[in-house]
């Protein structure tokens, strides 16, 4: 639809209510609902929007270290602009008209601290270029027979997982919840979240699913939306999803992989193909290779934003450890796919679930322009085997406060995406490290109580 179909759609619409949300630095949906009057009276003008969500975590508590908003500044209202082009009906309520907005600044700049105006910029970038960026985001989540309160009063401890037993791409397990499975196909489709492919992975209540690859600004509003939409349709069945990068030791974790392409906007081929090449890879698809294996040791915590992050980034746990790439390699930490010139493909092995789907994209893009533009030659050769052992090209820091802190110095982070936003972004993250210092955990309550 184009605006005034959707304006005359709203009208129409049997119900007066819309929804609107934002994403905040963590990939948290935030929002409201407001009057259809109210709705279109903002449209243009855009509309005042509390800044507290960007001056606090995840759990609602407030940060002490960032300047963009805080006790200092009162926490005024920030303005946000909707986002027409985004525009949906929520299929599980009543085809709720839904739409995203942006935050802007007092000047009408970009806020640095949206995750979405990030990203936006970078696709920018790649257009000035000629390129046009095709992504696309697969999950994975594991989903349990529990509702929020069931788990408060667990205290969170040995949640009841949805199916039993290590099922990985079971047709049997798969029909065994077949209502949720269904309606997770057929609804995420009906909210213009199409879906490649969905299947369960190996553990108990895990699914995978592949969301259709399109164009980088849209394939991230996908991302984003799916996991939320996710969670609500399982609460419709009395469950809780969760897309924690590790709920368990003992099991597998759960990535986000991101897969990307670019597409010459004049002759609307795909540049990462080469057929007359060894590989099947052009020359720029290297250059782009090379810049995300120059560039991830900068910019980590985009990719792996908790502590809970690094607990996947383990060896031999189906996530990458090493600065390492291959063809159709599953143990490094990019994984060029080459089945024909229409699908050569990038995939980011390193992202898991728990990443914000903009600020992962956004990281994904403007390292692998990093290297188009400096002229970087993939010099280092693919991996033939087991990734993990590997370790003569470097390895991913091992923990949030490590990779931050790296982020946080570097002159590849801040060039590639300004001060403003690497220093609330590592001071969020810098916040997370500390919280979780204060902690005592199960671990040290097991380890230490009795013993010392």
């Amino acid at each position: 639809m184009d605006r005034s179909q959707i304006l005359a759609h709203l009208q129409a619409h049997p119900s007066p209510k819309v929804k609107i949300a934002i994403v905040d630095i963590d990939g948290v949906l935030r929002g409201k609902v407001v009057h259809r009057d109210k709705f279109l009276g903002i449209v243009d003008k855009g509309f005042g929007f509390c800044d507290v969500v960007f001056g606090w975590d995840m759990a609602d508590m407030s940060y002490d270290n960032v300047s963009i908003t805080g006790w200092h500044t009162g926490y005024p209202d920030a303005q946000a602009q909707v986002d027409l082009t985004t525009f949906r009906q929520i299929p599980w309520e009543d085809e709720l008209p839904f739409f995203l907005g942006d935050f802007v600044g007092p000047t009408g700049a970009p806020l640095p601290a949206c995750p979405r105006n990030l990203f936006k910029q970078v696709i920018a970038r790649a257009h000035d270029a000629g390129f046009a960026p095709k992504f696309s985001q697969e999950f994975e989540w594991f989903t349990f027979a529990e509702n929020p309160q069931s788990l408060a009063e667990k205290d969170f401890r040995d949640p009841t997982p949805m199916t039993p037993g290590m099922f990985g791409y079971s047709i049997l397990r798969s029909s065994y919840k077949q209502s949720f499975f269904s309606d997770l196909f057929d609804e995420l489709l009906a909210f213009d979240i199409p879906l490649e492919g969905l299947h369960t992975e190996t553990g108990p209540g895990v699914y995978e699913a592949a969301i259709q690859y399109g164009d980088a600004l849209e394939a991230a509003d996908r991302a984003v939306l799916f996991k939320t939409a996710v969670k609500e349709i399982a609460m419709r069945h009395g469950l809780t999803s969760t897309f924690m990068a590790k709920w368990r030791s003992d099991l597998p974790g759960c990535s986000g992989h991101v897969h990307q392409s670019l597409w010459d906007e004049t002759s609307k081929k795909n540049v990462f193909a080469d057929a007359d090449s060894d590989t099947g890879m052009s020359a720029l698809m290297e250059s782009y290779i090379a810049g995300q294996l120059h560039c991830l040791p900068h910019i980590l915590p985009m990719m792996a934003p908790t502590i809970n992050s690094y607990k996947r980034l383990v060896e031999g746990a189906w996530a990458p450890t090493t600065l390492t790439w291959g063809i159709d390699n599953r143990t490094t930490a990019l994984r060029a796919l080459l089945p024909s010139s229409s699908a050569t493909r990038l995939e980011t092995r390193v992202c898991g679930s728990d990443v914000n789907p903009y600020l992962a994209m956004a990281a994904c893009l403007a390292s692998g322009l990093y290297g188009i533009e400096k002229g970087l030659k993939l010099e280092q050769p693919a991996v033939v085997g087991n990734g993990y052992e590997v370790k003569e090209y470097g390895v991913l820091p091992h923990s949030l406060e490590a990779a931050t802190h790296a982020m946080k110095h570097s002159e590849i982070a801040r060039s590639l995406f300004g001060d403003g936003f690497v220093d609330h972004f590592t001071a969020s993250r810098e916040w997370e490290v500390r919280a979780y210092a204060q902690a005592v955990t199960d671990w040290e309550m097991r380890r230490y109580f009795e013993i010392i």
